[in-house]
C-alpha cells in the first residue's frame, strides 16, 4: 500500500514529471491515459498544460510538443477503440480490480449514448471518460472512418489548446514556475467542473 501512495504521489508531481522525464514521460502518460485502463488515473490536462509552461520558458519545444503529444494521443484513442472492438459488450461483465472500475465504463457509455460519435471529441477535455469512452465506441461498433475523424480532430485540438494555454501563462506571467501548483491545483478543479455540474444535475432531478 504505501508502494501505490508513493507512486500516487509521483504521479500528481506534474512538475517532477515534465522536469525528469522530459518529452518521453508525457508521450509515454498520453497515450496511457487515452489507450490504458490503467491510465485513468493520471493527470493528462494538468500535466499538459504545465509542458507548455515550460516550453515558454525553452525548456521543450512547442511544436515538437504538440506534434508528439498529438500523435501521441490519437494512438492511446485508436487502441482503446481496438480494446472495445475484440472484447465487445462482454467487457460490461468484466470484474472490478485495481486498474479497472466498471462503474467508469459505464459513465463513459451513458455519455456515449447521449452524444454519440461526437463523445470521441468532447470527452478529450474529461478526465477518467476520455479514458473510456474510445473503448464504448469499440463495443458499439462505431463505423471506424467516423471514429478516426473525432479522434483526429479530437486529439490535436486537445493538445494544442491545453499547450498553448500553458505557453500563453507561461509568456504572459514572469516566474509563473514558482506558482506552478496554484496553476494545476485551478487547471484540475477546471477539469472536474463538468463531472461536478453533472453529479449536481443529477441529485436536483432526483429531489424535483
Amino acid at each position: 500500500m504505501e508502494f501505490f501512495w508513493d507512486l500516487f504521489h509521483r504521479v500528481y508531481d506534474v512538475e517532477f514529471l515534465v522536469r525528469t522525464g522530459g518529452l518521453l514521460a508525457l508521450i509515454v502518460i498520453v497515450f496511457t491515459e487515452t489507450g490504458l485502463f490503467l491510465g485513468f488515473f493520471l493527470p493528462g490536462d494538468s500535466l499538459l498544460v504545465t509542458a507548455g509552461i515550460f516550453a515558454a520558458r525553452g525548456d521543450l519545444d512547442l511544436v515538437t510538443l504538440n506534434a508528439s503529444l498529438s500523435l501521441a494521443a490519437i494512438a492511446g484513442d485508436t487502441v482503446g477503440y481496438g480494446i472495445g472492438a475484440r472484447t465487445g459488450p462482454k467487457i460490461f461483465t468484466r470484474e472490478d480490480s485495481l486498474f479497472f472500475n466498471r462503474k467508469h465504463l459505464i459513465s463513459a457509455k451513458e455519455f456515449y449514448d447521449r452524444h454519440g460519435g461526437f463523445t470521441i471529441f468532447i470527452a478529450r477535455f474529461m478526465p477518467i471518460i476520455r479514458t473510456f469512452a474510445p473503448v464504448v465506441a469499440g463495443v458499439g461498433a462505431m463505423r471506424y472512418r467516423k471514429f478516426i475523424s473525432y479522434n483526429v480532430f479530437g486529439g490535436i485540438f486537445w493538445v494544442m489548446t491545453t499547450t498553448s494555454a500553458g505557453f500563453f501563462l507561461g509568456t504572459m506571467i514572469p516566474n509563473i514556475q514558482e506558482r506552478i501548483h496554484v496553476v494545476i491545483a485551478i487547471v484540475i478543479v477546471l477539469s472536474l467542473l463538468p463531472a461536478a455540474i453533472k453529479i449536481a444535475g443529477e441529485k436536483w432531478k432526483a429531489r424535483h
